[in-house]
């Protein structure tokens, strides 16, 4: 297991979109862009989805996946990251969701949820980052 290095925790702190890459059934990989937390006790990255979405089916299936973010003020610093899904839970994921609108759009959460909200629990193996050459 890898951890996220400590100069890359502010990218969870800020309205930081990653780009998370599961796997269809059929092996195609499948990339969609989400609002990102980090469980700095834990080590484990945070995605908030609805229950029905497709890359919750897909790692229900495959827990392989692949997350990568830039820094919205300097594309230059990246980081990237694979590793599993250890958890799917719904404890907490409506506060979650709340919580994340607050940082992302300053505001409640702007669209309906249509089914229950999941957050899924990525634990890092391995992870990349760049720093930029300012």
């Amino acid at each position: 297991m890898a951890a996220i290095p400590q100069e890359y925790h502010d990218l969870f702190e800020r309205t930081t979109f990653a780009h998370v890459v599961t796997v269809f059934p059929n092996g195609m990989p499948h990339a969609s862009p989400v609002w990102v937390d980090y469980d700095a006790d834990d080590n484990r990255i945070l995605v908030n989805t609805e229950r029905h979405r497709q890359k919750t089916r897909n790692v229900e299936r495959n827990p392989a996946v692949a997350a990568s973010m830039l820094d919205p003020d300097d594309p230059y610093r990246y980081l990237s990251v694979s590793g599993e899904v250890t958890e799917m839970t719904t404890d907490g994921a409506r506060e979650h969701i709340e919580e994340l609108a607050q940082r992302y759009v300053g505001g409640e959460y702007p669209s309906e949820i249509v089914t229950e909200r999941i957050i899924l629990r990525i634990r890092p193996e391995r992870v990349f980052g760049s720093e930029s050459n300012e």
